[in-house]
């Protein structure tokens, strides 16, 4: 069976079938979010910076529901259009800004990945249950430490920032050996528990 990829990066199922807009948070990175946070059948998500919708697509197949923000018109019909890819009925894709404000509570997880993140930091702690995580995908350093200072300030505790580094293999007859190139820095994950 040949695997799944996309430029040149393999990818789950789920994901292949998306089409790609703006930069997706990456299966590596995704991978780190439901393991470090839990979430699993039961559980409850909004996610802020929606995208091409990759990553509501995948907690969506974990999750018992997905709510999901975008303000970019062009992005947040792309994303419509890979959530119904997916075939997945419980990933609700919003056109709205999370600054005008958000109905949902009591969430298992809050995610950000848009600029500025740290600025709805209050926001993501309201809306969280207690025990619940918050995660930001923030690609530059500067913003990782503005994230986590914000956390620190609204409260929040076991905060830990994660970088993942992948590196894939050829595995030939001729030789098994690293690719020439590997997926590095993508994002640093900071993570934040209510």
């Amino acid at each position: 069976m040949r695997p799944i990829s996309s430029d040149s990066m393999h990818f789950p199922q789920i994901l292949s079938k998306l089409k790609r807009g703006p930069q997706v948070i990456l299966p590596k990175d995704i991978g780190l979010i439901l393991a470090y946070t839990g979430i699993g059948k039961e559980s409850v998500c909004i996610d802020a910076g929606t995208g091409s919708g990759f990553l509501a697509v995948a907690l969506g197949n974990v999750a018992k529901n997905v709510t999901s923000y975008e303000k970019n018109a062009q992005f947040f019909a792309l994303a419509i259009e890979n959530t119904k890819r997916a075939k997945l009925e419980n990933v609700k894709i919003l056109h709205k800004d999370i600054f005008e404000g958000i109905e949902e509570k009591d969430a298992d997880l809050f995610t950000l990945d848009m600029a500025d993140s740290d600025k709805a930091v209050p926001l993501a702690h309201a809306a969280l249950k207690s025990g619940g995580y918050l995660v930001g995908y923030l690609p530059h350093a500067e913003q990782a430490q503005k994230f986590v200072s914000a956390c620190r300030t609204a409260g929040f505790s076991e905060i830990f920032v994660l970088e993942s580094i992948v590196r894939e293999y050829l595995a030939r007859e001729q030789g098994f050996r690293p690719e020439n190139t590997g997926l590095t820095h993508t994002a640093y994950l900071a993570f934040a528990r209510k």
